[in-house]
């Protein structure tokens, strides 16, 4: 497994790790900037309507009026694809902490690398914080774990290929199952 500067680990042959690698990374980003643009978007309907988005929405609905096309509805419906893509982050982990053999280390592994609110300043620090939860730890168990947990939330987000599927089953059967391609 290839090695890249600030000992970020990729595997080439599954974009699925990729993928939530970068998702991760990109956490804290989209959490701020969507809190910022709901705020924004609240203190621009207070200004310009008197109201609350929310009560400007039910009166608008109650009314009849149909906002399709809108530069409202898209607003709106831009903060709720990305609120939606972050509430499917955040079910995921909850969903592997509660449930993974590992979870609740790789919980913490996940919350101090990359969705707490603050990002900490290097892996000393994050090694620090995780101390409580899992105890003393080197960087180079600190970077494997790391990469497990970031493989268990990639299988939940984006599911467990066909393969890795019969490759499981094999472990439960004396006859092994064989995939047809």
């Amino acid at each position: 497994m290839p090695r890249r500067k600030n000992h970020e680990f990729t595997k080439v042959d599954d974009p699925r790790f990729h993928n939530t690698y970068q998702f991760l990374k990109h956490y804290r980003d989209a959490t701020y900037s969507l809190k910022v643009v709901v705020h924004q978007l609240e203190t621009q309907f207070q200004k310009e309507y008197g109201t609350s988005i929310d009560q400007f929405l039910d009166s608008v609905y109650t009314a009849g009026a149909d906002l399709n096309g809108s530069e409202i509805e898209e607003r709106a419906r831009s903060i709720e694809r990305s609120n939606k893509m972050l509430k499917l982050l955040d079910s995921s982990v909850d969903l592997l902490r509660n449930n993974h053999k590992y979870g609740e280390q790789y919980y913490w592994i996940l919350y101090y690398s990359f969705l707490s609110p603050q990002e900490l300043r290097n892996t000393d620090e994050i090694i620090d914080k995780l101390v409580p939860h899992m105890g003393i730890l080197s960087f180079r168990t600190f970077y494997r774990r790391r990469h497990a947990a970031i493989e268990a939330l990639s299988a939940i987000l984006w599911g467990y290929t066909a393969q890795e599927t019969l490759e499981l089953l094999n472990q439960f059967f004396e006859n092994p199952v064989y995939c047809r391609a």
